[in-house]
């Protein structure tokens, strides 16, 4: 298990999303859909940062995130204070997904309880 964040990685976490989410919406690649930058987490001595990320409609927002990582990085260049521009990589946020799943699992216990709750009558 990984220490939690100090609270400057957490500004500096911040900082890139926010920057990057910015520069997204800018983007006009249509495999991008609609797409949500969600967080960011960034090594210690600020080298790379993983920027998480959920797409709805989009074909393949992983290959135009990365296509659009250059861009990016100069975006964040120009507007973070930071000793190095970390190298941006992209994955798809997990929490959604445990998110979604967690609901499917709510809906189902509910419909369950719903059909226990229907077959007891008096």
């Amino acid at each position: 298990m990984s220490k939690p964040p100090t609270p400057r990685m957490r500004k500096v976490n911040e900082l890139i999303r926010e920057v990057v989410a910015e520069e997204v919406a800018k983007l006009k690649d249509p495999r991008l859909g609609f797409i949500t930058i969600t967080g960011a987490e960034t090594a210690p001595n600020l080298r790379s940062s993983t920027v998480f990320y959920s797409s709805i409609d989009g074909d393949d927002p992983q290959a135009a995130l990365a296509a659009a990582s250059p861009r990016l990085q100069g975006a964040l260049a120009r507007q973070a204070r930071l000793k190095y521009t970390p190298v941006l990589s992209f994955e798809v946020d997990p929490a959604i997904e445990a998110g979604l799943r967690m609901s499917q699992l709510l809906d189902e216990l509910r419909s369950e309880d719903d059909a226990d709750a229907g077959g007891d009558g008096p």
